[in-house]
């Protein structure tokens, strides 16, 4: 398996990069291809993310040089998403269905991962994202009643959200890996604002569940020296400690966080003034 690689782009550098710059190192365009598995490999706390999409055939997840260890997971964790139809993931032999918006947490330690759509038709669409490990806690699946439901914001303020923690420390131990999804709702825009930053870990953010001509405006760099790059259906943005990360869209969407580092604190944050911003 071919995983391209991007390397950690320090504030100093963005602040010179043109659009063409920012889409090449923070956005992954394509994360789901029919009938294959697509990674990126980050420097960003050595995260792996990507997309698995099985449609007749079942896929399994192998190593590359990036990696490092062979199997996969030798020194690795796994989190599993599932935005499409029901699928199954097999660890080791032992299935795991997962419907849209189940998660799975897998350990280190797993020597045969397994991707496949229960329908050819209605196939899957497993979202990816590995960070390192160094303990083999328990396979865990977490469905949306699982999850620890926050509801946030305000209708004044356009940033009525509910997010749901899924792989968490009060829901599924994991070394470092944190994930869970937003959905944004009727009538807002607006993701994760005021903003913040958090230079202890990093963030990916799947953007998905949006209309084709429907689009993100997601707003990074540091406080002071702002970017935004433009984002569709089902694109991933790498996000690096120093760099605030929010977005407002233009029509209906939900995005799939995750984090690495240093700690799993969700409340963590460096919150951002909004006079501060520019």
């Amino acid at each position: 398996m071919n995983i391209p690689v991007r390397q950690a782009i320090s504030a100093h550098e963005a602040r010179q990069f043109d659009t063409g710059a920012l889409r090449e190192n923070f956005l992954v365009d394509q994360v789901f291809v029919p009938g294959a598995i697509s990674l990126t490999y980050s420097h960003l706390d050595r995260t792996i993310m990507g997309g698995a999409m099985p449609v007749s055939e079942e896929l399994s997840l192998v190593s590359s040089k990036p990696v490092g260890a062979d199997p996969f997971l030798s020194r690795r964790e796994l989190g599993v998403f599932n935005i499409g139809d029901p699928g199954e993931v097999v660890l080791d032999g032992n299935p795991y269905r997962l419907d849209k918006a189940d998660c799975l947490y897998v350990p280190m330690g797993i020597a045969d991962v397994r991707f496949a759509s229960l329908s050819a038709d209605s196939p899957a669409k497993f979202y990816l994202v590995s960070t390192p490990a160094h303990h083999a806690y328990p396979v865990c699946t977490i469905r949306m009643d699982d999850a620890i439901r926050l509801d946030l914001g305000t209708a004044e303020d356009a940033n009525r959200r509910i997010l749901r923690q899924y792989i968490h420390p009060d829901v599924c131990k994991s070394c470092q890996l944190v994930m869970g999804m937003t959905d944004i709702q009727q009538g807002s825009v607006w993701n994760t604002m005021p903003c913040h930053t958090h230079d202890r870990r990093s963030e990916v953010y799947l953007y998905f569940d949006m209309a084709p001509q429907a689009r993100v405006f997601h707003m990074m760099g540091e406080p002071d020296e702002t970017r935004h790059l433009v984002i569709a259906n089902e694109q991933a943005i790498l996000s690096p400690g120093w760099s605030i990360h929010c977005g407002a869209g233009t029509g209906r969407y939900a995005f799939i966080w995750s984090m690495a580092g240093d700690n799993q604190d969700f409340t963590d944050m460096d919150m951002i003034a909004m006079e501060t911003l520019r």
